[in-house]
């Protein structure tokens, strides 16, 4: 392949996954080595405003100082604009406990990222090429995958971009050989003391011996998958649509009727679809369905699932996910010893004596209540397990938890129940539902009245 057809094709792959536009900026995650020259370069010629970016790790002594200014010089040369990032990656690794390489690659993707947003760029060009997805396939086989793990890296990944996708290693040395154009080598890839260098050292040349055609042939199921991919995501986004009962974005939080769900064909894959970009892991998947389909037969707990940023809940009927950090979200009982305003954060209680007109009130925000029948200091607080009260209208006692159940109001909500109660820690009202029946307004007689208000709150009319 010609220098021009090189870079022709390339240019053709951009516009036929529409990677770039050419009114745009983008930067170029340059390392020094063959890879990441040859895609500046290309770049450049394609006529992209690009800048390039350079992080030193400082895990390579002097060699790592070596690519800084060969980088430096290149992009001078270039006329490219340079941003420099330095890391102390051996003790971000240590910190966090991980890797060197999830360290490295942790710190250079958070750094590309910011970069990316100050600058208001379009993207960051990266310069994975096809022998770099041969070994990404192979290695997500090794770990364990699906179909994500077949499909391999994409041509575009949010901010990330691979534009050198379309060719491969030998392509790329050939361009910059007759292009006269050198680069630099990282010593570490030369040796097979990880896994990739394992891969690319010795396992995929045995490969290639019993298939000269390997590499091709896992590119082509790459694509294969990719459509095979693209159909079944159709098909279970539009299930997971119909199932989608709430959407909160002000609460984080989302819900699905369980019954489509599990009457999918696979249950498992759709929990995987819905669920996995949430952080689930598989084994929490599996056993969500197991419970949800015991849930159908049995009588069982709530089952309650969570990790650093996400809690799963599966009741009887329902899936809902909701942001750890809503659901841990505690909330101190408010004392108010007499009629006034009280505040806290974004909530208010507003208890003032009656005047005016004497009329009724029960709304989700605001409440009458007999005032001889209080006895102050009122409290705002959660609903604790072993509430009762007397629902407006009734005559027994009725559990809130069961009450809140009866009314279909889901786990969480059910969790962070507000209830406004007296000096004798009696239930007046449940917030955003019903009074309780002994501080209603009796038709003889002009009682004592008090309003009490919410201010600010999102519960919803009962």
């Amino acid at each position: 392949m010609s220098n021009k057809k090189f870079v022709d094709f390339i240019g053709d792959f951009i516009r036929h996954h529409n990677l770039m536009n050419v009114d745009g900026c983008y930067l170029v995650a340059l390392s020094g080595g063959a890879d990441s020259v040859a895609l500046l370069t290309v770049l450049l010629e394609l006529g992209y405003k690009i800048e390039a970016v350079h992080c030193n790790f400082h895990l390579r002594g002097e060699e790592s100082n070596r690519d800084e200014q060969f980088c430096k010089t290149l992009c001078a040369k270039k006329n490219v604009p340079l941003h420099l990032a330095h890391f102390d990656t051996k003790e971000y690794a240590r910190l966090h406990k991980i890797s060197i390489e999830m360290a490295a690659r942790d710190l250079r993707y958070h750094y590309f990222n910011q970069l990316c947003r100050d600058m208001k760029a379009q993207g960051v060009c990266v310069a994975h090429h096809a022998d770099d997805q041969v070994e990404t396939v192979l290695l997500n086989l090794i770990r364990g995958t699906g179909i994500d793990g077949l499909v391999g890296m994409q041509p575009k990944n949010s901010s990330i971009i691979r534009p050198l996708l379309c060719v491969n290693r030998l392509q790329i040395l050939n361009y910059l050989s007759s292009e006269g154009q050198n680069y630099v080598t990282d010593s570490t890839n030369l040796v097979d003391d990880v896994q990739r260098n394992v891969l690319r050292l010795d396992i995929i040349p045995q490969l290639e011996k019993v298939n000269s055609a390997f590499k091709r042939n896992i590119l082509r199921m790459t694509d294969n998958m990719q459509e095979v991919r693209t159909a079944v995501n159709t098909q279970l986004e539009s299930v997971a649509k119909q199932a989608r009962a709430c959407f909160d974005e002000v609460d984080s939080k989302i819900i699905y009727q369980l019954h489509p769900l599990l009457a999918y064909p696979s249950p498992l894959v759709l929990f995987h679809y819905i669920l996995s970009p949430y952080g689930f892991n598989r084994s929490q998947l599996k056993e969500m369905v197991t419970h949800a389909v015991a849930f159908q037969h049995a009588s069982v707990e709530t089952g309650l699932w969570k990790n650093d940023k996400y809690v799963a809940i599966i009741s009887k009927t329902q899936l809902e996910v909701v942001a750890r950090q809503v659901f841990d979200m505690p909330f101190e009982p408010l004392l108010m010893p007499e009629p006034g305003l009280y505040r806290r954060d974004d909530l208010a209680c507003l208890i003032k004596e009656f005047d005016g007109e004497l009329k009724v009130v029960r709304s989700a925000s605001m409440i009458t209540i007999n005032a001889d029948k209080v006895v102050f200091p009122m409290v705002l607080r959660r609903v604790k397990a072993g509430d009762k009260f007397i629902p407006y209208g009734m005559k027994g006692h009725k559990l809130v938890g069961d009450y809140l159940k009866d009314a279909h109001v889901d786990f969480v909500a059910r969790k962070h129940q507000l209830i406004l109660t007296d000096g004798k820690d009696q239930i007046i009202w449940l917030v955003g539902h019903r009074i309780d029946d002994r501080y209603k307004i009796e038709k003889e007689g002009t009682p004592r009245v008090l309003t009490v208000e919410i201010i600010n709150s999102n519960h919803q009319d009962s």
